[in-house]
């Protein structure tokens, strides 16, 4: 059944995460519920951003754009159409891979900083854009009303129960896309694209249209993740999920875990979601921005001592356990 031992902790891990809701005063309405909801999402979002910067090559600072995009599409589903947010989701993320592609199709013509620094750009003009656009709000962003609990509506009053199935169904569907391309074609051209355009143009590869894939891809994706965000938070302004400081979460989590790798995006949400939350919840009296100061430490600890992050950590205390195991037979 498992060909090996990553699918044994991919299927084992879902199990664990899957069970964990009917577990009696595990998630239910739980501070610890919000905080495992809060690292699928989040977890889900950095894997996103990793398609198209880790495995491809290409560094992007844009991707709140994406995410705000869906996060918009679900709430004008709800509070403007009086519809439900499983019309605006998929409407969304149809808008963020058409907007990605029209904007990255000049961009990519731009290397290395140069196509980061546009990226940046992008992040403003798309903030500036919707602040001003009244018909979704303006700086003032949509608030939604009180609805009906249950999957219809895909909110709850009293419990974290569906919104935490919710990010896991998230979670799996990005991670699965993800194993999808490690094992098929298009995870080569990726990787062949991220060590060479050049090279990879010289033995076939069409290096335009795996970039534009690959970006379309990740942005609809992160719509999906901005659409449950939206939905889980009641409410969506720009400054909440479409601004520079949204884009750096996808960027800081994928480097803490390790760029370019499956479980990266993971073991960096599960060191900086519960950093971020337990620090808010209980070191709020120190005033704010105290998880970003401890978070940029550890960042920059492990980036002196491993720069490919946590799971480059891992890799290395392995391969030292494995060595010494022989040195003793």
């Amino acid at each position: 059944m498992f060909k090996n031992k990553a699918d044994k902790l991919w299927y084992g891990f879902i199990a664990v995460a899957f069970i964990l809701p009917f577990v009696p005063g595990v998630i239910g309405g739980s501070f610890f519920g919000h905080v495992a909801t809060m690292i699928l999402l989040y977890a889900a979002m950095a894997q996103s951003w990793n398609i198209i910067s880790g495995y491809c090559g290409q560094t992007s600072f844009g991707h709140s754009v994406f995410f705000g995009i869906g996060a918009y599409g679900a709430a004008l589903a709800v509070v403007n159409f009086n519809s439900l947010p499983w019309y605006g989701a998929p409407l969304g993320m149809l808008a963020a891979a058409v907007v990605s592609v029209i904007i990255s199709y000049p961009c990519f013509k731009l290397k290395g900083h140069y196509f980061a620094i546009a990226t940046f750009a992008i992040v403003e003009i798309f903030n500036r854009l919707f602040m001003i656009w009244d018909t979704i709000g303006g700086a003032l962003g949509l608030d939604y009303p009180i609805l009906p609990d249950g999957w219809v509506n895909f909110s709850w009053s009293d419990t974290k129960n569906g919104y935490y199935l919710g990010a896991l169904a998230i979670f799996i569907l990005v991670f699965s896309v993800v194993r999808w391309i490690e094992r098929h074609r298009m995870g080569y051209y990726l990787r062949a694209v991220r060590e060479g355009q050049e090279t990879a143009e010289s033995l076939g590869v069409n290096s335009t249209v795996v970039k534009l894939s690959a970006m379309a891809l990740s942005a609809s994706l992160a719509a999906l993740c901005g659409a449950f965000f939206a939905q889980y938070n009641y409410r969506v302004d720009p400054p909440m999920v479409m601004s520079l400081d949204m884009s750096m979460k996808f960027v800081l989590i994928t480097i803490l875990g390790g760029l370019g790798t499956f479980w990266g995006p993971f073991l960096g949400a599960l060191v900086l979601i519960p950093l971020q939350e337990y620090t808010r919840a209980y070191l709020s009296h120190l005033g704010a921005g105290v998880d970003l100061m401890i978070f940029g430490l550890i960042i920059i600890i492990v980036m002196i001592k491993q720069p490919l992050g946590i799971m480059g950590l891992i890799r290395y205390f392995t391969k030292k356990k494995i060595a010494k195991g022989e040195g003793d037979a």
